[in-house]
């Protein structure tokens, strides 16, 4: 199967793109938890907490279909290499050559680890120690899609800062994808308890986030920059290959994000942080939730197309 008239593996790209998505969750999701909502665990309220166990569950639930996909594409690609169809590739023989004998191979049997310990962590989420080491594994996993992509076959120190700036890309579209997962519940928690102490902690958190925020978009678009430098490398390259194409609809789809972004930072957190526990400020969070849903709906629209990104060859040789 072909998308788009230009011999895409449609299976592969959406694979791909789910794959991407899922695992974001888990690294975005518990980062929020421990940044922005644990800070203030002695207020804990029964939104914050109903919360905290949401995302516990939404991690768990993610890691599984990122496992699942990641078992897929691996299939997919053995099918690739090998020439022979989906079924006939799922053999040990195939699967463990492509698993010791090729980069993607290698590093989808590291990530797989590091999916299984994520999981026993979160398994024993009530311990401080867990939450660290699920914390450090979902970031791990996220960055780690770096090595089987254009960046991962460069080599030497330029091929080096590409994968940084790769890997950087990366954990900060999980820590904007996921931190607004973990807002939406939380404002929504929030606005179901309805009280002073809620909308307190949904205010707290709210600041809180805008300030990550403010960080992780800079991260974003720096190497967003460098990516597109690395593997673009003109602004002939940009609209004359099929590389460039995307990744001017990729743009155009972060640009409208980060509209809906700015209205949220600009313009409702302020009033928010102005205002008291009445319903204007549970109308306040009603509208930022609303706003949330609409960036995590026009991020997902971003991954789609980085799942595309991943099946061109750049418009520079990596």
């Amino acid at each position: 199967m072909t998308w788009f008239g230009a011999g895409l593996d449609g299976p592969l790209v959406a694979v791909r793109a789910v794959h991407f998505a899922a695992t974001s969750i888990p690294a975005g999701t518990l980062l929020f938890r421990a940044a922005v909502i644990n800070p203030g665990a002695s207020t804990a309220t029964p939104a914050v907490a109903g919360s905290c166990a949401e995302i516990r569950r939404l991690a768990a639930i993610s890691l599984a279909i990122a496992a699942a996909t990641g078992a897929l594409w691996l299939l997919l690609v053995a099918a690739s290499i090998s020439g022979l169809s989906l079924t006939g590739a799922m053999t040990k023989d195939v699967l463990t050559t492509v698993v010791t004998d090729t980069r993607f191979g290698k590093v989808a049997a590291l990530r797989g680890g590091m999916a299984t310990v994520l999981a026993m962590a979160l398994a024993g989420d009530r311990f401080a120690a867990a939450r660290g080491l699920g914390l450090a594994m979902a970031f791990g996993l996220t960055a780690s899609i770096a090595w089987i992509g254009h960046a991962g076959s460069s080599g030497g120190a330029l091929g080096s800062l590409q994968l940084i700036a790769d890997a950087g890309h990366l954990v900060a579209a999980a820590v904007w994808l996921g931190g607004l997962v973990g807002l939406a519940m939380l404002l929504q928690a929030a606005r179901c308890e309805r009280n002073g102490a809620s909308f307190a902690r949904a205010r707290e958190a709210t600041m809180r986030f805008a300030s990550i925020g403010l960080i992780t978009v800079a991260v974003l678009l720096s190497t967003g920059l460098a990516n597109a430098w690395f593997l673009v490398g003109s602004w002939h390259g940009l609209v004359a290959s099929l590389y460039g194409r995307f990744l001017l609809l990729k743009l155009a789809l972060l640009a409208a994000t980060l509209a809906v972004a700015a209205v949220n930072r600009l313009v409702l957190t302020p009033r928010l942080q102005r205002s008291a526990g009445r319903e204007p400020g549970f109308e306040l969070l009603r509208q930022l939730k609303r706003n949330s849903l609409a960036e995590i709906g026009l991020l997902s629209l971003v991954y789609a197309v980085v799942g595309v990104l991943g099946s061109i060859a750049p418009a520079l040789p990596s």
